[in-house]
């Protein structure tokens, strides 16, 4: 096999990892259904421009990005929510303003993709 072929295979399945790596966002996508602090249910929605927001409350507006396992929300209020999905099933933490993320957060809750 000539260089380049080589090269050009390897370019080839270069863009081939990074297209699945950019798809790998629109899992994410979407409306997930979770609870707030006193059980109630409610929804976030993911959308595909990394905007989010929830039906919680007007002002719960942010915005998100995948990182590797977890969709990780930045609300606009300073609270950070991560998706995670965890076993084949998917879980939502909420960490107030400031808190670190890999320490205990103040809520979870499941979660589940409605739409």
């Amino acid at each position: 096999m000539t260089s380049w072929i080589k090269s050009a295979a390897l370019a080839l399945g270069l863009l081939a990892f990074a297209a699945g790596t950019a798809l790998a966002g629109g899992d994410w996508e979407g409306v997930w259904q979770v609870k707030d602090t006193a059980g109630q249910a409610f929804e976030i929605t993911l959308g595909a421009d990394g905007s989010a927001k929830a039906s919680l409350h007007e002002s719960m507006v942010g915005s998100w990005k995948a990182e590797g396992d977890s969709a990780v929300i930045s609300w606009k209020t300073g609270w950070t929510t991560k998706i995670t999905k965890e076993d084949g099933a998917y879980k939502k933490t909420a960490y107030r303003k400031g808190a670190p993320l890999d320490g205990p957060p103040s809520n979870a809750s499941d979660a589940t993709k409605v739409k």
